[in-house]
């Protein structure tokens, strides 16, 4: 994960926006997600339809396979394009969206969790 942080700091300093990560959860919440999955009847088949393929898998100590999914899009703060100033301090603000997917043992959704969060992202000598 450090590296897309990385990657998106470097576009930042390029662009002044980024998004890394699943673009089909750009949009994504609890309730669209739940119009899309449905626990006890949805397969690995459809969530791979929908998100395309986990960033992540894991395995519970049970045997049951989970897959992670997340997006970021970050937006430079306008003390980022102030000559001499940014070098002191300056970031981005990053809303950033979890999707992880619970399958039993024959691949069905047993359950799945969206979260989405913000955090600030601060850089340069001053980086509080």
């Amino acid at each position: 994960m450090k590296w897309h942080a990385l990657a998106l700091i470097g576009s930042l300093a390029l662009a002044g926006c980024a998004s890394a990560g699943n673009q089909s959860l750009k949009d994504q919440n609890e309730a669209s997600v739940s119009s899309k999955l449905t626990r006890g009847v949805s397969t690995k088949g459809d969530v791979q339809k929908v998100f395309g393929d986990p960033e992540d898998v894991s395995f519970t100590d049970s045997g049951n396979e989970i897959w992670h999914y997340s997006y970021a899009k970050a937006q430079a703060k306008a003390v980022s394009f102030i000559p001499y100033v940014n070098l002191l301090k300056s970031g981005s603000d990053v809303d950033k969206t979890t999707l992880v997917v619970l399958f039993d043992k024959q691949g069905i959704v047993t359950n799945f969790t969206i979260a989405n969060s913000k955090e600030e992202i601060s850089y340069g000598l001053i980086s509080q």
